[in-house]
C-alpha cells in the first residue's frame, strides 16, 4: 500500500518501500525528495509565480554545468489533466549512463518543479513509479 506525504503544501503517493527525506524542509519551497531501495529518487520543490518553462530552464542550466556530456530533449505532456513542460536528460555520472526527467507544472498550490534520475539499468523499472508519484502530485 503506498504511503501518502502531505505536508509544506505538497501531497502526493510514494511506494511503501522507498524513502522519505523531508529533512530540513521546514517551509513551503523546500525540496521533499523520495529514494528507490537502487537509489533512484523522485524530488519536488514548490515555486510561487514562476513560469513553468523558466523553471525547466534554470534547473536544465544548473545540470548543464554539473554534467560535461549531457544530452537534452525537450518535453511538453498532459500529468493529470495538467500541462507539464521539462526536460528528457542523458549523461554519464561514475562511469555509468544515468537518465533524468524535469517535469514543471503550475497548480493553485503553485507551480511544481519535479526532477526524477536513476541509473539506465533501473529506469525501465522506475519510470512508471516517477510518473505514479508526480501523478499523485498533481492530481486535485
Amino acid at each position: 500500500m503506498p504511503k501518502l506525504y502531505d505536508n509544506l503544501g505538497l501531497r502526493f503517493q510514494y511506494p511503501d518501500n522507498w524513502t522519505l527525506d523531508d529533512e530540513g524542509a521546514t517551509e513551503p519551497g523546500d525540496s521533499v525528495a523520495v529514494f528507490s531501495p537502487g537509489g533512484a529518487f523522485w524530488l519536488v520543490t514548490q515555486h510561487d509565480g514562476p513560469e513553468p518553462q523558466d523553471l525547466a530552464d534554470e534547473a536544465l542550466r544548473a545540470m548543464e554545468q554539473e554534467y560535461e556530456d549531457l544530452e537534452s530533449e525537450p518535453v511538453e505532456e498532459w500529468v493529470a489533466g495538467r500541462q507539464v513542460v521539462g526536460y528528457d536528460l542523458n549523461f554519464w555520472y561514475l562511469e555509468l549512463t544515468s537518465t533524468s526527467w524535469i517535469r514543471c507544472a503550475a497548480t493553485t498550490h503553485g507551480t511544481f518543479v519535479v526532477m526524477c534520475q536513476s541509473e539506465d539499468r533501473e529506469f525501465e523499472e522506475v519510470a512508471p513509479v516517477f510518473q505514479a508519484i508526480t501523478s499523485s502530485l498533481l492530481a486535485d
